[in-house]
């Protein structure tokens, strides 16, 4: 078994030579410094500390500011405050900072020693609890998953696999994960044989369909505005349903969750067919049908998702009877993001207020192409982790946090979501191919059809044709599209990113989240 890494933070660390060498005789791994900066950079560089000790008046940076950049950091890292004395003010700043305990100064080695215990044990004691928990539901998920489900009971069985994952990341439980990741592996795969079998009904008739992207905001939205509240709707693009738990606890912190509800992004999961549904009410072949000067199919030149929120307008204007003030704010780069702070109470102003922020899109494409986003967030743990940590300091939560003065109605959801990718499939197309690594749309395609849904009548599916033979073909589960040529390269390149388009639980259940200011 490791070692139990120590990192102890004290001016007077000299001072403290018969405690360290008390933790030592005892078998803990212990790191000293002096100061709270090097404190941080400890904390950055190594990721195997398991508890720090921190000293409440340091100079420079002090304990409690040292707390606060670590617990933002990493909010699960025990925390012990060594003071010398008990200051109303300073143990009540520390204990809703969510420190693990706290000693006081001069420190006895037994104390220490309880605290430890107290700490690690606790941990010991999560984890082995998480894990006695899942193996107990494995059985039980495994059969749900096997049994024939429905698309409520699809969202159910995804809910508590993503809990799992949640809970298994915060106790370390790491003998569970490849387990876990199996379990949800073989969930894609049946799920994928679900929307194989339903998804072409469900266009055709709508009676047997969920709430699908073309119909979110007649069903989601716009029957839940108020005459007298405000409302914003908070569109963030490729949000996943886990992303949205590791955000929910900071947005609860000024907004109640009201109602956690879904949707089905249509296909092609991407941004140019689900959101255009979105906003116009309308599948993406009836958006053609009746606004051809706002749809351009993936060959087209030119931006596709210029004209949301004229589709918006139009649908507002079918919908509703009387006017509705409204007004779609899309957040595409810093400055934009800066406009939505400075101006948010403006935006109260409205019924209803649509906001696109795209960071969270951009994150996921920034992944593919850099090595050292692949490095930050080479796995769902650390895609959410760094989800978590762009959002808690972002202008949108800024906007938001002032938002939250008044009262007003805030709806979070997206437009589709995305899937780690980790098996090539072959295709092979003419020039007119698109790239999509989820999704081709061309002519003379070959492929293996047991990776895909193949659409050769794109109408069917609500889908534009852009040539008389076009045909769509999605991929299944977690496998990604691939060129014969340079194939081991891009194989390379792609393998383990972050991609949409496809079938996969993550990509097409959709959050929509409803709130309230508190």
């Amino acid at each position: 078994m490791d070692k139990i890494k120590i990192l102890w933070a004290d001016d007077e660390i000299d001072l403290l030579k018969p405690q360290l060498m008390f933790l030592e005789k005892k078998g803990y791994d212990v790191i000293t410094v002096s100061n709270g900066y090097d404190a941080l950079e400890e904390c950055e560089a190594n990721n195997d500390i398991d508890v720090v000790f921190l000293d409440e008046s340091m100079p420079g940076l002090t304990g409690l500011e040292t707390l606060s950049k670590i617990k933002a950091d990493n909010p699960l890292m025990p925390v012990v405050m060594i003071t010398k004395n008990e200051a109303e003010d300073i143990m009540e700043e520390a204990l809703g900072s969510q420190i693990s305990d706290y000693l006081i100064k001069p420190v006895n080695p037994n104390q220490i020693l309880l605290t430890l215990k107290k700490i690690i044990d606790n941990k010991r004691l999560v984890r082995e609890k998480t894990s006695s928990d899942y193996q107990q539901q494995f059985r039980e998920l495994f059969l749900r998953i096997q049994s024939g489900l429905n698309t409520e009971e699809w969202v159910e069985v995804y809910r508590r696999i993503i809990g799992w994952e949640i809970k298994i990341d915060e106790s370390n439980s790491t003998q569970m994960w490849d387990i876990l990741s199996m379990q949800k592996s073989e969930a894609n795969n049946e799920f994928s044989k679900f929307i194989l079998k339903n998804y072409m009904d469900w266009i055709r008739n709508s009676e047997h369909a969920p709430v699908m992207s073309n119909n979110l905001m007649r069903s989601k939205v716009f029957p839940q505005l108020k005459e007298e509240v405000p409302t914003i709707m908070l569109l963030l693009d490729n949000l996943r349903y886990d992303q949205w738990k590791v955000i929910e606890p900071i947005i609860s912190e000024l907004y109640r969750v009201e109602e956690e509800d879904y949707f089905y992004s249509i296909l092609p999961t991407s941004t140019q067919y689900s959101r255009n549904a979105i906003f116009a009410g309308m599948m993406p072949a009836e958006i053609e049908r009746y606004h051809s000067d706002w749809w351009k199919n993936d060959s087209d030149e030119g931006g596709k998702n210029l004209h949301e929120g004229d589709l918006l307008s139009e649908q507002i204007r079918r919908v509703f009877r009387k006017p509705l003030k409204h007004e779609y704010i899309k957040v595409t780069n810093v400055n934009y993001a800066r406009q939505l702070q400075d101006n948010i109470f403006n935006y109260l102003n409205n019924d209803l207020t649509a906001i696109v922020y795209n960071f969270i899109d951009m994150l996921s494409h920034a992944r593919t192409e850099m090595e050292v986003l692949k490095e930050l967030a080479g796995d769902e743990k650390a895609y959410r982790s760094l989800t978590r940590s762009w959002f808690v300091n972002s202008p949108l939560w800024a906007a938001l946090q002032r938002a939250a003065e008044r009262d007003i109605q805030l709806i979070i959801t997206t437009d589709h979501g995305t899937i780690r990718v980790n098996t090539p499939s072959k295709v092979v197309g003419d020039r007119e191919t698109t790239t999509n690594l989820r999704y081709k749309v061309g002519r003379n395609l070959q492929y293996d059809r047991k990776d895909v849904l193949e659409v050769r009548d794109p109408e069917k599916a609500g889908l534009p044709r852009p040539n008389v033979s076009s045909t769509f073909i999605f991929a299944k589960e977690d496998k990604f599209f691939l060129y014969p040529n340079n194939y081991n390269y891009y194989n390379n390149y792609y393998k383990n990113t972050f991609q949409h388009g496809g079938i996969s639980l993550e990509e097409m259940i959709c959050p929509v989240i409803r709130l309230r200011t508190k």
